[in-house]
């Protein structure tokens, strides 16, 4: 079994080693504490959110004081390629769903994207209130698939800065029940590219989730124009929270994040 996984602050375990004790305080020490009921001698992981792993047993956990006496601190470097879950905002905290869920399956960033059919609309204060929301579900979701990179969650994009995006990456794919090309062949043959020098062999890969209503035809066109591909993920047709954490996990795969895949 993993050991449970709790917070700290980015750059607070720079320069500690085996033998150091490291101090967490606040909520993730009044959690260790009060709700996990931690002892000494139990086994934790202390992360902080950008690939900085501390691995070691618990010297006092009381009120919110978490002690843990470090038996190795390790960084884990991040794969080549990026993957980045552009998900359409949706209603019914589905949109929610789909990130909590990518996040669990390694995705590395999410992008709420505000399409042309999305019936939720981010105006505002609702803006500002609903990315927090997202940024604290991806938070915790990395906790609970003790994960030592906390995913970004980037600013809503519009169309606009979405096309500007898929002409930056190395691989946009948008997936649609209209398409041909199922997704792992695509990927495949991407990943068959970047072998041999057609591709670039890091960067962004995106894959881009519409809203209930769908992509507009007109947005499909730009997204075309600007080098995105269109896959299918399957014979049926996935509800938004769906298509993403399914995509993610035929990346993992077949791009090697997954154990089985060089």
């Amino acid at each position: 079994m993993s050991n449970p996984v709790f917070f700290v602050a980015p750059g607070s375990l720079d320069g500690l080693g085996e033998g150091a004790t490291a101090t967490v305080t606040g909520p993730e020490g009044r959690h260790a504490a009060t709700v996990k009921r931690l002892a000494p001698g139990e086994p934790v992981d202390l992360v902080d959110g950008r690939g900085v792993r501390a691995r070691g047993r618990v010297s006092r956990a009381d009120g919110d004081v978490l002690a843990v006496v470090l038996d190795a601190v390790e960084r884990e470097e991040k794969p080549p390629y990026r993957l980045v879950l552009v998900q359409a905002l949706a209603k019914g905290d589905r949109d929610e769903l789909a990130a909590e869920a990518a996040t669990e399956l390694g995705v590395d960033a999410v992008v709420p994207w505000q399409a042309e059919r999305s019936i939720v609309r981010w105006k505002g204060e609702r803006a500002a209130k609903s990315l927090a929301k997202w940024r604290s579900v991806v938070a915790a979701a990395a906790k609970q698939s003790r994960r030592a990179w906390v995913p970004d969650v980037d600013e809503a994009h519009d169309g606009a800065a979405l096309t500007a995006r898929i002409g930056r990456s190395a691989l946009a794919v948008v997936l649609h029940e209209d398409a041909t090309a199922p997704l792992g062949p695509v990927l495949e043959t991407f990943a068959a590219e970047a072998k041999n020098g057609a591709a670039p062999e890091d960067g962004e890969v995106l894959f881009v989730v519409g809203p209930e209503g769908g992509i507009s035809p007109a947005e499909i066109a730009r997204f075309i124009d600007a080098g995105a591909r269109l896959a299918l993920l399957g014979p049926h047709v996935l509800r938004s929270s769906t298509a993403g954490p399914a995509a993610l996990a035929i990346a993992a795969d077949r791009l090697g994040r997954w154990p089985g895949r060089t």
